[in-house]
């Protein structure tokens, strides 16, 4: 009775009906029931990896800050420099929290000088609207839009063929991390972001839940000759995988250095922001882990909690995502390990069961 009023608590996005139609299995996320699979996790990723395949993300959270103080909020609570940004362009960050983890990671996106859209996880809407408003000391105008906007992600070589036909924005001149705001099949306002958690390549369209059937109807008519398919969980992980991308709650959290998790990249020490100095000092010293893919060498998955060992049996680590590679045909993870341990083509290996299994460090991406 217990899992049935759990249930009943979880959100449904706009097309939840649309999607069980489609035979999707529909299982809990990050609050919210959602597509796992439609057909097979391994179909639905060669899809996405060859052609063009279409999820339905519309959990994940959208705020808006405006005003003449949007940027400086930002700059304070991210971790990436948002000074850089124009009209049209997106970049990829993480909010800091205070005792040198992440409270989350997100996408920044520049409407105009005066108003951005941030993009956060589903499970962490809650925790970062009250974590931005919390250091909103100079009065940015702030809109959580979550409720009110689906988010589709149309990954593929193919995807920009697909979607060309419902819009005039000459969607193959779009560089990577750019977006632009248009009308797509016949709908107004459409944010057609050049992004995408797949490593596939293509687009993330964002409408107003009222649009959001007409719209997905039209992807799907316009994608048909190149057999487009709607994509689900299962197949978003593994490809994200294969791409060595972080997964926030697997392999960065609140308690995860993100230098440690490979995000200095994205850590600008140009500029102050939330516990910049501790982050600066972490860096000065040299993380004591690191996050490495894992390549299996003997048959096997590693998966999240697995031990890494090395040739003397020692604990040097932790396994904290890991599949079967649908397009490698091998077992693939991310973990972190001790520095030492991180080279590429270190040899280490993993506890599966009471089994010893040989791995590999190797650098990510596993699928170029």
């Amino acid at each position: 009775m217990e899992e049935q009023n759990n249930m009943e608590d979880l959100k449904k996005i706009a097309l939840h009906d649309v999607h069980k139609s489609l035979g999707a299995k529909m299982v809990p996320f990050a609050g919210y029931l959602m597509p796992l699979r439609y057909s097979s996790d391994i179909e639905e990723h060669i899809t996405v990896r060859e052609g063009v395949g279409v999820f339905d993300v519309s959990h994940m959270g959208e705020f808006f800050l405006r005003g003449p103080k949007a940027l400086d909020l930002i700059q304070r609570v991210v971790s990436n420099d948002a000074s850089k940004l124009y009209d049209g362009k997106a970049l990829y960050a993480y909010l800091p929290n205070e005792t040198g983890g992440v409270v989350d990671d997100l996408l920044v996106y520049r409407i105009s000088q005066e108003e951005y859209m941030l993009v956060v996880n589903a499970a962490n809407i809650e925790k970062d609207w009250q974590w931005i408003s919390r250091h909103n000391t100079e009065g940015v105008a702030m809109e959580n839009a979550s409720d009110r906007i689906s988010l589709f992600a149309v990954q593929g070589p193919k995807a920009a063929e697909a979607l060309q036909k419902l819009t005039d924005i000459d969607l193959s001149a779009m560089s990577y991390y750019t977006f632009q705001q248009g009308t797509l099949a016949g709908v107004e306002n459409v944010i057609i972001s050049a992004t995408g958690y797949t490593g596939a390549g293509g687009f993330e369209l964002y409408v107003d839940n009222q649009q959001a059937r007409s719209v997905w109807e039209a992807i799907f008519e316009a994608g048909a000759s190149f057999d487009i398919k709607p994509i689900g969980l299962g197949a978003r992980d593994t490809l994200r995988l294969e791409m060595g991308y972080c997964l926030y709650g697997n392999d960065i959290d609140d308690t995860t250095s993100p230098l440690e998790a490979g995000l200095g990249w994205v850590t600008k020490f140009t500029k102050p922001f939330v516990n910049a100095a501790q982050l600066a000092a972490q860096k000065k010293a040299g993380p004591a882990q690191k996050l490495v893919g894992l390549l299996m060498e003997d048959k096997g998955i590693p998966r999240a909690g697995y031990e890494v060992l090395n040739a003397e049996e020692q604990l040097i680590g932790r396994i904290t995502s890991g599949s079967q590679s649908p397009v490698l045909n091998k077992g693939i993870g991310l973990g972190y390990v001790q520095t030492a341990y991180s080279q590429p083509d270190t040899e280490v290996y993993v506890g599966v069961r009471n089994r010893r299994l040989k791995a590999r460090i190797v650098k990510v991406p596993f699928v170029k």
